[in-house]
């Protein structure tokens, strides 16, 4: 169950990453353009909203079965020594929290605003805000921070 946890968990970001830039995308256009918040805008906002979810589940899913979490909170006090654990254990689920909040909110803020200029504004800020923090986040291969392949 493990393995294919990690691999759709590493497989399914990239679903969460075109869907953040064609969202942010789309926003921005919609606002540098004034252009009529569409159903097609819409949806956008919300599926991309609802894909990052999905991944959060994945992610907390994987956060629970994995070992090196597991030793990671049995064997803090070491454990917090090593960048690698500490990034898994504590940063990496941190960031993605904070970032699906920030999708979140800015999701149902961007749903309830009365203008189409200020939903393309919202949506466009809050998941810029987001989609930044999940690049931070994200075990890239170059990444100083903590790396992993592209796909697993």
């Amino acid at each position: 169950m493990y393995q294919t946890l990690t691999f759709l968990h590493s497989s399914f970001r990239w679903l969460v990453l075109l869907s953040l830039l064609y969202a942010v995308f789309r926003a921005y256009k919609g606002y540098s353009s004034k252009s009529v918040f569409s159903k097609t805008d819409d949806s956008v906002r919300h599926w991309s909203a609802t894909i990052a979810h999905v991944q959060l589940i994945l992610g907390i899913t994987l956060y629970s079965q994995s070992p090196m979490i597991k030793y990671f909170w049995k064997n803090f006090n070491t454990a917090k020594e090593s960048f690698d654990l500490l990034f898994f254990g504590l940063i990496h689920i941190f960031l993605m929290l904070v970032s699906i909040v920030l999708i979140t909110i800015g999701s149902a803020l961007a749903k309830r605003k009365e203008t189409d200029r200020e939903k393309f504004k919202t949506q466009l800020i809050w998941f810029t805000t987001a989609l930044i923090i999940i690049f931070i986040a994200i075990p890239w291969p170059f990444s100083p921070l903590a790396n992993r392949p592209y796909f697993r």
